[in-house]
């Protein structure tokens, strides 16, 4: 018995030492294709610092090749001879079931960090509620998803072959014990050494799970570098990071801790008893209009608008010249260090409308704010100005469930441009092309007489980057003629900055023309997010990684005929939900009473501002995830140096904000109003 299973044990060891290999191996390919560096010169250090640290880390996941084998093979042969002369198979086919979980694990990180530069976060989640056929449009046609399927045909063989190398290395012969009872006892014995070393290996080293290896305790040199901070993450640990953590800690915090975090939030000298409604502490009064109340008030959401493609280092791309155009007109002002409500488009667009961060909780999905309003509606407080409201969105306002959502959130009419636009509009997954949503859209907008308020959500820039060049327009090749061949011969880029500048262009021709119709229109415009289309890190125009404000920021442009270019006046930050209060106070009447969170535009902001997911000073923009910040500036190709902050407050009120949303969705049946539609 004690020889059987001590030759076992070795062999179990043998194919959990393969799995550690592979993990390395990923972790290899994952740095060589991503690295934003031009050259892993002077870092050696660091990269040895990476995978050992990676190795350790790893053991969390790997370590339980080593226990399936001992309990599925080991410990069975020594009852049942068919486990002792298959033993060699059974570790095989396990060691390649392990091997494909983590090749898949791997091919959805390499996805998810071209898609979003980060490895598996938050935004896993909110994969639940996306356009499943986008999502497989984009594995298939942009992912190379077929050639991922294909990838098993030959990585299995190979992890078949590496498993049978393992349990060729030689083993320890067992000594010879005569004694039965002996036999028992020692078996007994390597048992439990077996599990202790189990657990041992899972934590990194040690026996105590509070110095497992964890984020907080990366080594210095690699957390300094943010990439090799995110490669030395093992897939499957991310993905238990994802697990484990929700949308929003926030929602798991008692009233008590809530109502700690809104106080930190409320204007000074404010008093909240939890019975009410925070949000009505937030109360304004306007100081009296700028412009003459126009005719018509414009905001205009484009898909993917980042702030970088606007930023002289990129001005050979030729992404957003149209809306370069614009800027330089001298009735439009532009404000370029600004963060959306959220870092994908529909918690964008739920804040935008509803005055709160959606913070990833996905109100638009939940039932109560399908019935009820918040009083920092956008829509909802535009009616209050006498206007009538719509929403024009490129898709089908279904998906996502704004048709319910738009209407709770105070608007009169929904209106989806796969309805308007007829049943054979060209499309993507996503919606209608912009150019022919916009045409029409225009169209209806010029039969309308009375005062209205138009919100516009464009979709076509937007991933797979199937819309045929002949739609797009343009020559690539001129377009690129003056970046270098690495960024100009790439296919993948050539669509994706030709779809972008398609977009762009399609905007800024809709703004024409119904600037040309309502010459005292209000306009303002921007991104639901950034976007990092092109994946120009590490090319020859952007020799590094991605500073925060290029993964980040998008534009916010205001336009009309009585404001000039310095409207914004010292204010040099913002965010999407300063564009409510910014309309009001430029269009409402003196001691006209609103609710928002932030103040307008046109007034003194606080030192700083928060989302989420990020904050923003005049002087630096932080990450909350990483606890992080960077000097705000424009792109370069010296990039930032991102660095611990000196104050830790903007992090915790990011949290805060969460949590007045997580209070509101708690107690709906008092913060939402139900009599307003």
């Amino acid at each position: 018995m004690f020889e059987c299973f001590f030759q076992g044990i070795q062999q179990d060891i043998k194919l959990f030492l393969f799995s550690p290999v592979l993990s390395a191996i990923f972790r290899l390919i994952f740095i060589k294709v991503y690295q934003p560096y031009p050259s892993l010169k002077g870092r050696g250090k660091a990269l040895r610092e990476c995978f050992r640290f990676g190795f350790w880390w790893g053991m969390d996941f790997n370590a339980y090749v080593f226990l399936a084998s001992m309990v599925l093979v080991s410990l069975p042969s020594l009852f049942v001879g068919f486990f002792q002369q298959y033993g060699l198979e059974l570790r095989i086919f396990l060691g390649c079931l392990y091997g494909a979980i983590l090749y898949t694990a791997f091919a959805g990180k390499m996805i998810f960090y071209h898609h979003f530069h980060d490895t598996f976060n938050y935004l896993v989640h909110m994969g639940r509620n996306a356009e499943k056929h986008n999502l497989v449009d984009v594995f298939f046609h942009q992912d190379h998803g077929g050639w991922i399927l294909l990838g098993y045909l030959l990585y299995i063989p190979f992890v078949g072959v590496g498993c049978w190398l393992f349990q060729q290395l030689p083993s320890l012969p067992a000594p010879h014990i005569a004694s039965s009872l002996a036999q028992y006892v020692l078996t007994a014995g390597l048992f439990l050494l077996a599990i202790l070393g189990f657990y041992w290996v899972r934590y990194g080293g040690t026996l105590n799970h509070r110095n497992k290896p964890e984020w907080d305790t990366i080594p210095s040199l690699v957390k300094e570098d943010a990439f090799l901070a995110r490669a030395c993450v093992d897939d499957l640990v991310a993905l238990k990071w994802v697990r484990r953590k929700p949308l929003a800690e926030e929602m798991q915090h008692s009233d008590e801790e809530l109502e700690q975090s809104i106080s930190r939030l409320l204007p000074a000298g404010s008093k909240w008893q939890p019975q009410d409604n925070p949000l009505q502490l937030f109360r304004r009064t306007a100081r009296g209009p700028v412009i003459r109340k126009p005719s018509q008030v414009f905001v205009i959401v484009g898909e993917s608008v980042p702030q970088w493609a606007l930023d002289p280092l990129y001005a050979d791309l030729h992404i957003l010249d149209a809306t370069k155009d614009w800027i330089a007109d001298p009735h439009t002002a532009y404000l370029k260090n600004f963060l959306p409500t959220g870092n994908i488009s529909r918690p964008s667009i739920v804040s935008l409308m509803s005055g709160i961060y959606d913070a990833q909780l996905e109100l638009n999905e939940m039932e109560s704010f399908w019935q009820g309003q918040t009083i920092t509606s956008f829509a909802g407080q535009m009616k209050k100005l006498g206007y009538r409201t719509i929403y024009w969105y490129g898709g089908n306002a279904s998906n996502g469930n704004f048709n319910h959502f738009g209407h709770a959130q105070g608007f009169d009419e929904v209106r989806s441009a796969t309805d308007f636009c007829g049943p054979d509009a060209p499309r993507t997954w996503v919606g209608i092309y912009d150019h022919v949503f916009l045409t029409e859209a225009a169209k209806q907008m010029e039969t309308i007489e009375e005062p209205t308020f138009h919100f516009v959500y464009t979709t076509s820039n937007h991933g797979p980057y199937k819309i045929p060049m002949d739609v797009l327009g343009g020559d690539p090749d001129e377009m690129l003629k003056d970046v270098g061949p690495d960024i100009r011969e790439n296919e993948e880029r050539r669509k994706a900055f030709s779809t972008a500048r398609y977009a762009d262009r399609a905007v800024q021709s809709f703004i024409r023309k119904i600037q040309t119709r309502f010459p005292d229109a209000l306009i303002l415009y921007t991104g639901d997010h950034s976007n990092l289309y092109g994946d120009l890190s590490n090319s020859s125009l952007v020799p590094r990684d991605y500073m925060y404000r290029e993964l980040y920021c998008t534009p916010l442009l205001v336009h009309q005929r009585d404001i000039g270019q310095g409207f914004f006046g010292e204010n040099t930050i913002g965010t999407h939900l300063n564009i409510m209060p910014t309309v009001l106070e430029m269009i409402a009447p003196q001691g006209f009473t609103y609710y928002s969170l932030y103040p307008s535009l046109t007034l003194p902001q606080p030192a700083g501002l928060v989302t989420p997911k990020q904050w923003i000073t005049p002087l630096e923009l932080g990450e909350v995830a990483s606890g992080l910040v960077e000097e705000v500036k424009e792109a370069d190709r010296e990039g930032t140096k991102k660095h611990e902050p000196d104050n830790k407050m903007w992090r915790q009120l990011s949290s805060d904000m969460t949590s007045l949303t997580a209070w509101v969705v708690r107690h709906a049946d008092k913060c939402l109003d139900h009599d307003v539609r």
